[in-house]
């Protein structure tokens, strides 16, 4: 073994740090952990991590982060110097195949679910643990949280998965059916850190497993990825899942999803804006951290479960948030509301092509086409170039429909679809749904996404191959989609679809304009989650509205309390 995975204990103001523990799975391996505990022989509550982003790889945080870095920050994960004075023990577990653990790595899947099971038991075990056991991390370390609690652990008392997706199918590999190559970069780049990085030092070849193979083999929901997909009626342990607004495209969906459909009672849910890291990092998201882990993990009674269960960062445009407790999700005085779509006036040669949002259903039926590919010919050019050479983000691709300047205040706040009419000269068509907002002045106002580049309000995808529903899965304003088989195209077929688009949160102000553009690429914002563009996207799709061809957005307007 080399050296540098020596067991080793350091004694550091606030704390004790192991290095390099010995975690044994239930077949033997041994995973690498780092532990940070309390000095002395007390017993505390232990927070765990287990993933592939290295314990060991320092974080060099930004200057705008709220908690001060120091030299035990670790990518989305707890701030020893903040949680080990407060009475908690910081576990981190590389992952097997990943830092300073061998094996093979294979992320979220039902093989790294049973391992982190073994990892919490093994916490509960040792003589500086109560034997209480929660998880709280971002992303990653949120996202597997939903996959071990479906194998319900007995020690695993409390979870908050922070901005973590739920289902590997919908929310991160293939939005309405479409792949997101931000799951094959973010899988090429760990790739690369650990066969070519730091980590290739310690870990010999830990990334065989053909897993791009598999995530692209299973493009549709065969079930192979089931590991990798929330079980709500499986996951009986207490939850605070906590989801970002502008985390369309990847994590987002999981947290709505897990509060709306969990039979569990004791579950909360928070959405923020902004950042992917930075709300982590806050007084205010610590509190909430700190304040449920405390109740559920040390038994100390602070009535964090007598508030409002829900808690939302309502927006104003512009990153303008106010905080607003609610009952429940969806909010149960929504008035859903069906805002109609209208082609009859679409000038056909306007850049955009643009069309109107009307309160009630046109009685004329019209239709507007537009270019399938919102680029010249590919040729032989590769998937990756694809989007960016020429075919990359286009804002004025497809068709856009714009309101009228709202005449009072309007707050859209909850899920929401798109029923649409559709036709296209190809076997199959792309439908890419974005959902933005322009102040009195047309001027467009964005928020500062996830990824800490300009997003829109909200956006939603569907291939039209993949229209099939689960009638006993699907709501009105969330529809859910088998994605079992594909139904192709007949060229100049008319069939209608409904597309899910992810939860949002905005107030329009008098005077205010919502545009929904429907385009046949990414549109704008979506420069962290770009996606796949499959060579039948070529020739003219077609929109339709009006008379037998109702196409309209179904929305959660939120009247005033």
């Amino acid at each position: 073994m080399n050296s540098s995975t020596a067991y080793e204990i350091q004694e550091h103001p606030h704390f004790l740090l192991e290095k390099n523990v010995d975690v044994t799975m239930r077949d033997g391996a041994l995973l690498k952990a780092d532990v940070f505990r309390p000095k002395g022989d007390g017993k505390y509550p232990a927070i765990l991590n287990l993933g592939p982003y290295q314990k060991d790889k320092l974080w060099v945080t930004p200057p705008t982060l709220e908690e001060k870095g120091n030299e035990f920050m670790n990518w989305e994960t707890v701030n020893p110097e903040i949680w080990i004075p407060e009475g908690y023990v910081s576990v981190r577990v590389d992952g097997r195949g990943s830092g300073k653990s061998q094996g093979q790595c294979d992320p979220w899947s039902m093989a790294e679910s049973i391992d982190y099971y073994d990892a919490i038991e093994w916490a509960a075990q040792q003589p500086w643990c109560n034997g209480n056991v929660g998880l709280l991390g971002i992303s990653y370390y949120a996202i597997n949280q939903w996959f071990v609690a479906n194998q319900q652990p007995p020690s695993l008392k409390a979870i908050i998965p922070w901005e973590g997706f739920a289902d590997i199918y919908r929310d991160g590999l293939y939005h309405g059916g479409i792949l997101s190559v931000f799951m094959t970069n973010w899988f090429t780049a760990h790739l690369l850190h650990h066969q070519l990085g730091r980590a290739s030092q310690t870990v010999a070849n830990p990334w065989e497993r053909n897993v791009l193979g598999n995530w692209l083999g299973n493009n549709l929901d065969t079930g192979a990825l089931s590991g990798a997909q929330a079980d709500w009626e499986k996951i009986k342990v207490p939850f605070y899942s906590v989801g970002n607004w502008t985390g369309m495209g990847l994590h987002l969906r999981g947290n709505t999803e897990a509060y709306m459909l969990s039979p569990n009672k004791n579950k909360k849910l928070r959405m923020q804006n902004g950042s992917h890291v930075h709300p982590f990092y806050t007084a205010d998201g610590r509190a909430d951290q700190m304040r449920f882990l405390d109740y559920w993990l040390k038994g100390i009674d602070n009535g964090v479960m007598d508030e409002p269960p829900v808690k939302l960062a309502i927006r104003h445009g512009g990153d303008k948030i106010v905080w607003r407790n609610e009952n429940e999700w969806p909010i149960a005085r929504t008035q859903w509301t069906k805002w109609y779509l209208d082609v009859q006036n679409v000038n056909p040669t306007a850049v955009p092509l643009k069309g109107a949002i009307a309160s009630s259903n046109p009685s004329v039926e019209a239709q507007c086409s537009y270019a399938a590919t919102g680029m010249g010919s590919m040729g032989s050019t590769s998937a990756a170039s694809s989007q960016v050479m020429g075919g990359g983000i286009k804002p004025d691709m497809g068709v856009s429909f714009v309101t009228a300047p709202m005449t009072e205040e309007v707050e859209i706040t909850g899920p929401l679809s798109a029923t649409l009419w559709v036709s296209s000269s190809s076997e199959d068509m792309d439908l890419f749904l974005t959902i933005r907002h322009f102040d009195e002045n047309g001027q467009e106002l964005l928020e500062t996404g996830q990824q800490g580049s300009p997003v829109p309000v909200a956006k939603g995808w569907l291939r039209v191959s993949h229209r099939e529903l689960d009638t006993e899965k699907s709501l009105p304003y969330r529809p859910y989609h088998r994605h079992q088989r594909r139904l192709r195209l007949t060229p100049g077929e008319i069939v209608q679809v409904q597309v899910e688009i992810w939860p949002t949160s905005m107030v329009f102000a008098k005077g205010h304009q919502l545009r929904l553009d429907v385009q046949p690429r990414d549109g704008i914002g979506s420069s962290g989650y770009l996606h796949y563009h499959a060579d039948y996207n070529t020739g003219t799709n077609t929109i339709h509205t009006g008379g037998q061809y109702e196409s309209f957005l179904f929305l959660p307007i939120i009247p005033k309390v």
